[in-house]
Parts: C-alpha cells; structure tokens; sequence
C-alpha cells in the first residue's frame, strides 16, 4: 500500500484523531466514528513533561489510592514505558534522591515491569496458559452484575481514559474471574484492548498473579477494598444495602499445574538479544515499533541521518480491534516525532512494506520482534535497553527472580 499522508500536529489532537478515523478506524474496535483520544497524550514530549514532574514521596502510602484522583500516588508513566518513551533504566534513575522507602516501592513496581518482560521473552504465547497453578472455578458463580458503582465506574475509566491504576486493575480480575468464574484470558483481552499501556507481557502477568494462576493465592476482591480505597463509590452504589460483594468471594486455588510454561519448553519464546550492535549491512531507514518509539530508541540515536518508517501491522490490527484510542496515542506518538525527523507511515503487512530497504531497528523482547524481522532486511540491529539483562534467573515466582538479579 502506498505510504499514509503526512502526520497532523501532534498538538492538534482533533486533526490527529480524525487522522486515525480515516485511515485506521477501519481497523478499530469502535469503528472510525467512534475514534478518540484516551486520558494520555502520546509522544515524547508529554514523557518528558510526565518524568519532569514525577514526584514519588508518599508513593508507598498512597500508590493503591483510587479516589479521589488528586490523592493517587500512581505515577502515570506506564503508557510511555510501554512504548519505550521512556525506559525503565531512565525511570529508575529519576527517582534516585527519593526518600528511601518510597523509592525502594518505586523501583520494586519497575522491577516487577522487568520481570514480566523476562517471562514473556522466554515464554512467549505460552503466557496464555496458567503459570503454576489452574484459576479457580466457583462451584456456583453469581450472575454478572453491572449496578454496583464500583465495578461500573472501572469500566468506565478502562474505555473512557485507557487507564487504571493497579488497584482497580486486580478489582476487575479478581471480580472477573475469582468471584464469577470467567476465563481470565477473555478478561485480559478486554484490557489490552483499551488499555494504553496494555502489553502482553504486563497484562497477562498480573492477571494471572490476581487470579492465582502465578502464585495459588487468588485475590478476593470485597467491599472492604472499595470502602478502603474509593468510599465515595460505596456511598453512592445504588446497592449500598445490598452489596453483592459485601464478603469475600468463595474461592479456593485450583490445582498445580504440573507442565507450566516456565517448566516446559518455551512456547514462542525470544532471546535477549544481542549486547552489542548488529551490524551486517549499510541501512537506509530506521524501523519503529510500537515497543521503542522514544528519542532515546537505540536504533534511532545511532542513526541520526536516516529517515524513520512506521507501519501499522494492518493483518495484526485486524485480528485485534485494538480501541482507537490506542492508535491515536501511537500516532501522537510519531507526530511527536515528525517535529524532529523525517517521518514515513505506512499501513499493510511489514514485511510488504519493508521490502526492498535495508533498515536499522531495536531488538524488541516480545515474539512478533522475532517473526517479523525474520522477514525484513536488518542491517544493523541494536540492543534492548534493559534493566537488568535477562540471564539463568529462574521465573517461578518475582521473589526468586528478584534474588538473582543485581540492582
């Protein structure tokens, strides 16, 4: 397919969105009349500004605080990180004069962003499946229940902003599919769907620990949690007096998996990749993903004079229905960029669409990397800025994982 019409001004967000409406809303899940931003603004420019003003004091008190939204501790970061605006080494030393024990939180939740990025190298797809143990099965579960304000108004942030703190994210696993008995994976779908910061990596990890398939401990989600972190919800639910979560759920762990993922063969899997650049040939462009869109991209930095490509994966987008809200954010992304560099963008299958150009590009810790640059022309191929290198560790649980690793 031809290349797509120059990028809007990334600070016109309604040009951008009706950029995404004509020439993705096809693919989207709401359909080109229904594109629109979510609550971040994509692009280097709004990372930085984001990074600038990250405060974590108190973060450790008030990481977990719903509402109201001036009260959340929750940095807001992760739809850059996810998209490599911002790396995790680069967060992590941005917090260095800290006071100590919100730091240390801090840099415990980068961490945890890590190891989930270790799992899905080495796993790959097999994150589909249950790490350690099944998900619990309710004997009779309750029927669905859409009145309570609570579990209403994390809808509503999930489609509306793409966006939840943590919180709300084990709320709306635990209620999916502890209490109810839904299948986690249909959950995770719906969040990766709408979510800006949703990675396959991230999302199916805390699902899977919410639902007790990583650990065996399923998260009970009650009144208790809604009244602790966001009263005012309880206060106005039209259920108050007849709360249908007023207790815990009555779930036990399911069984151990005993050919988990992490203890058979890797299913997909990646490596690390290389330590050092890749240098097999002259190239001409620098190839984007979706993974390391950032200034700071590797490929990016060491190529100053090449112009840059982009393509929308058209099969992939198909396949997913991804929320317009996350194209917009992507390309708010590389109109952001379009300031600075020259800025091609096309739309169609990759390997179409790079046929031809030698180009240069960032190792990507995830399995489309692999399957896609097997099929393009990589001169030069540069390392993934990690935060700590993936080696031996075991992946069983983060705790043992978090041992072995030097930070």
């Amino acid at each position: 397919m031809p290349t797509l019409p120059p990028l809007p001004d990334v600070d016109d967000t309604e040009a951008v969105v009706a950029w995404v409406a004509e020439h993705l809303g096809h693919l989207t899940l709401e359909g080109a009349s229904g594109v629109r931003p979510g609550g971040h603004r994509g692009g280097q420019a709004a990372a930085d500004a984001a990074l600038a003003t990250l405060d974590v004091a108190g973060y450790a008190r008030s990481r977990s605080t719903v509402l109201p939204e001036g009260r959340r501790g929750a940095s807001r970061l992760s739809p850059y990180v996810r998209h490599g605006l911002l790396s995790l080494p680069e967060v992590w030393d941005a917090v260095s004069d800290a006071p100590s024990g919100d730091k240390r939180k801090f840099r415990d939740e980068l961490m945890w962003q890590e190891y989930a990025r270790h799992v899905y190298a080495r796993v790959g797809t097999g994150t589909r499946r249950p790490l350690r143990y099944e998900p619990p099965h309710p004997a009779s579960p309750p029927a669905w229940d859409d009145d309570m304000a609570c579990t209403s108004w994390v809808q509503g942030e999930l489609e509306g902003n793409g966006w939840l703190v943590n919180q709300t994210r084990m709320w709306w696993a635990g209620h999916w599919t502890v209490r109810h008995g839904r299948d986690w994976r249909d959950g995770e779908d719906g969040f990766f769907r709408h979510l800006l910061d949703g990675s396959r990596a991230a999302n199916r990890l805390g699902w899977q620990w919410t639902v007790g398939a990583g650990t065996g401990k399923p998260y009970g989600f009650s009144r208790w949690q809604v009244e602790k972190r966001a009263p005012q919800l309880c206060r106005s639910c039209p259920l108050k007096d007849a709360c249908p979560i007023q207790d815990w759920p009555d779930a036990e762990r399911g069984p151990r998996v005993e050919d988990g993922p992490l203890t058979s063969p890797a299913e997909g899997a990646t490596a690390a990749g290389p330590d050092t650049p890749v240098i097999e040939g002259t190239p001409e462009a620098v190839w984007l993903t979706a993974e390391s869109l950032g200034d700071g991209d590797p490929a990016l930095e060491a190529h100053p004079g090449l112009p840059v490509v982009f393509v929308y994966d058209e099969p992939l987008l198909a396949s997913l229905r991804l929320s317009g809200k996350r194209l917009v954010f992507l390309a708010e992304s590389l109109a952001d960029l379009a300031g600075r560099r020259e800025v091609e963008v096309r739309l169609g299958r990759v390997a179409d669409e790079l046929a031809g150009t030698p180009v240069a590009t960032t190792f990507a810790p995830v399995p489309g990397f692999a399957s896609r640059s097997a099929s393009v022309d990589v001169a030069a191929l540069h390392p993934w800025p990690w935060l700590a290198r993936p080696g031996t560790q075991r992946l069983t649980s983060y705790s043992a994982w978090r041992k072995g690793v030097r930070r």
